[in-house]
């Protein structure tokens, strides 16, 4: 329900965002994930061992600089930078599949629509066959059918800077929309206590 993030949104955007340009995905150490909303994919990754940086943003269409409020037929997702020294790309998605419910086709939680749905974004052949078989895995683990897009990255475009790390800035709002959306009684309960495996929030 984009109405409720806006809800959401609407007292904590006091100065004009800024759009980075969209520009081509980097290959190294990098790894893209949709589910859902942002804010929430963002602070689970970055509370895993390993990962450096999260961005949010916008991937999968063909709009030149979409935006919140206009970015139809784009997916709201994370570019991850992270140290494969500490944490493998399996590792990465291993975790991924096990914060999301990627059994749903039409949205996560509260969120519905194309926007919100889950995909794996490969930046190259590695990664595409590490996610196709990773998703098999997680589909025996589950015991259901996994309906996540596997495919190869596009273009990024940066989200604006009031999404970024919005758990931080607003952290009253992030935790009311997060127990509202129902995010984390969804996972937990598909996934049992396999549901966060690998996020820590102690950290």
């Amino acid at each position: 329900m984009k109405q409720f993030h806006l809800f959401i949104l609407a007292s904590t955007m006091s100065v004009a965002p800024y759009m980075a340009p969209s520009v081509a995905v980097a290959a190294q150490k990098s790894a893209i994930f949709a589910g859902g909303c942002f804010w929430c994919i963002e602070k689970d990754f970055e509370h895993v061992k390993g990962v450096v940086d999260v961005k949010s943003g916008y991937t999968g269409g063909d709009k030149k600089n979409p935006t919140y409020k206009d970015h139809a037929g784009h997916r709201e997702a994370v570019r991850i930078i992270y140290d494969d020294k500490k944490v493998s790309y399996p590792e990465l998605l291993d975790i991924f599949w096990r914060t999301v419910d990627p059994t749903d086709a039409g949205g996560q939680f509260c969120d519905r629509g194309y926007a919100y749905t889950t995909a794996v974004y490969a930046v190259d052949g590695k990664q595409l066959k590490a996610a196709k078989a990773s998703k098999k895995q997680a589909a025996s683990a589950l015991g259901k059918k996994i309906v996540t897009e596997i495919t190869t990255a596009s273009a990024w475009t940066d989200s604006e800077d009031y999404h970024q790390n919005y758990y931080k800035k607003n952290p009253i709002r992030y935790k009311y929309y997060r127990y509202r959306c129902g995010r984390d009684q969804t996972v937990k309960k598909l996934w049992g206590n396999q549901a966060y495996t690998g996020v820590n929030y102690g950290s």
